[in-house]
């Protein structure tokens, strides 16, 4: 058989532009984009929120514009899609400006999903479920890319699994980022309660009990957060395992929750309890509980002060 000829014209734009030109034109560039034309990364994990170092650098885009470009991929129906640079835009538009740098790539979703994650766990400050959706969308669009998964497993093998790939890249262990993935399955108000952790703020519960907990039904957890509202503690490592024990037996409920949250912790001061319907009326709504503790306490000091100085005066 003779050899096929390839007898398609060549398109105008090879006719009239050298090779140099052609190549030149394939290379990424830095566009401009309009910022209404940015949408954010679908489902994206990590938070920007309106801190001081946003206050910053919306005073640096106000000054000098943003000086590392975005990158975005185009969208099928018009537009880009924000990969990596969600802050800067926030800042941009907090700066009053209509548009920012932007590198475009036309990434496949599981690429542009890999980037994404790993260009924000770069941040000095992430929260657990930040970390937690974050890993567990990477993992997912490994998976997708061809590579094994195992999001939950535990047994040691000797193949090296994408979620100890994971962690290796990140820093944390494979166990560290299989507890993390686990937190996906709070429900909103205790996923909170793990970040106060690293907010500062309370309550506050850790990664391994908050690990055993991720295992109750949604109706459970939600009887545990509404608990832990209104004993003002959280459970620790071995009452999570008990209330798991319990759940996974049929036998947890609201009265065993509250229960087990009342059990005095082995390095835990024993408290006393005032029932806040006996002093609701002394204080106005919303006042903090620090700050009702310490007003009781005052209170107390001054009528035993009074009470020694009715002594003294007989």
């Amino acid at each position: 058989m003779g050899q096929k000829i390839n007898l398609s014209l060549p398109s105008a734009a090879d006719l009239f532009s050298t090779q140099s030109e052609r190549d030149d034109a394939k290379r990424e560039r830095v566009k401009d984009l309009p910022l209404a034309e940015i949408s954010d990364f679908p489902n994206h994990p990590f938070k920007v929120r309106m801190d001081a170092e946003m206050q910053e650098m919306t005073e640096s885009v106000k000054q000098y514009g943003v000086l590392v470009p975005g990158l975005v991929r185009p969208k099928e129906g018009g537009g880009y899609e924000m990969i990596a640079g969600h802050r800067r835009k926030m800042a941009s538009e907090l700066a009053g400006r209509e548009s920012m740098p932007c590198i475009v790539r036309d990434f496949a979703e599981y690429k542009a999903t890999i980037i994404m994650v790993d260009s924000n766990l770069q941040r000095e400050k992430i929260l657990p479920s930040e970390k937690a959706f974050a890993y567990k969308m990477k993992l997912e669009a490994m998976n997708r890319q061809g590579k094994r998964t195992d999001l939950t497993s535990t047994p040691v093998v000797s193949k090296l699994r994408t979620n100890e790939k994971v962690g290796i890249e990140s820093g944390d262990s494979r166990e560290q980022v299989r507890r993390l993935i686990r937190l996906t399955e709070l429900i909103p108000g205790l996923l909170q309660v793990v970040d106060n952790l690293v907010l500062g703020n309370k309550p506050q519960i850790a990664m391994r009990p908050a690990v055993e907990i991720s295992y109750l039904p949604k109706e459970q957890q939600q009887a545990l957060y509404e608990a832990i509202e209104s004993e003002e503690c959280t459970p620790s490592h071995v009452q999570a395992m008990k209330m798991r024990k319990f759940s996974e037996e049929g036998q947890l409920n609201e009265g065993v929750i509250l229960s087990i949250l009342q059990e005095e912790k082995p390095n835990q001061a024993e408290q006393f309890k005032l029932p806040r319907d006996k002093i609701n009326r002394f204080f106005a709504p919303g006042t903090p509980v620090a700050k009702i503790q310490e007003d009781i306490v005052k209170g107390l000091e001054l009528l035993r002060k009074r009470e020694r100085e009715r002594n003294d005066a007989r």
